[in-house]
């Protein structure tokens, strides 16, 4: 099978500086705008209050959830809180480790998303660990969610993709392999 131009874009690696010249913007870019729309949802809105940004789809809902995505959970802060805590950790040490761009792209949103969520948990009221995510996005009557529920789905569905093309965290791409019989007579 002849590699592709895009193929090839895929493998690209980055090391060093360069590498972290790319994941702090993304952390803190993402990281910084769910901070800075859930302070300006807090300060200038009532909790259940709703504002219509497109009539029947899109509207700011503010919301505190204690739950996990979808209000899963609800009551169950701090299980959540320590959750995150580990998955926070666990995904900083692959992006330690990473050296794949699509990867190095992906899993800073990743964290970014984990931490914004976190951050709410262990430093919103009603106390240390136990505080409410901030939710503010309504689909319609899909969900309430916020910017880093929103990096967290879609990096996972990024990370869903580029596991089924193989594409390791250090750039190599796994290549399809054909099935071994059972049995030495088949």
């Amino acid at each position: 099978m002849a590699e592709t131009e895009a193929s090839r874009g895929l493998g690209r690696t980055l090391e060093g500086g360069a590498k972290w010249a790319l994941v702090i913007p993304i952390l803190a870019l993402v990281y910084g705008l769910d901070q800075w729309v859930k302070q300006l949802v807090v300060t200038n809105m009532e909790v259940g209050q709703a504002l219509e940004a497109i009539p029947g789809l899109l509207s700011w809902r503010f919301y505190l959830n204690s739950g996990a995505a979808f209000s899963l959970g609800q009551g169950s802060t701090w299980i959540f809180t320590l959750i995150s805590s580990v998955a926070a950790l666990v995904v900083a040490s692959l992006i330690w480790r990473a050296k794949s761009l699509p990867w190095l792209l992906v899993l800073p949103l990743l964290l970014a998303g984990i931490v914004g969520n976190l951050h709410d948990r262990l430093f919103r009221p009603p106390a240390f660990g136990l505080g409410y995510v901030v939710d503010y996005i309504s689909v319609g009557s899909f969900a309430i969610f916020n910017i880093a529920d929103a990096a967290i789905c879609v990096s996972m569905g990024l990370i869903v993709l580029l596991t089924f093309l193989g594409l390791g965290l250090d750039g190599s791409r796994e290549e399809a392999r054909p099935e071994k019989n059972k049995t030495e007579g088949e």
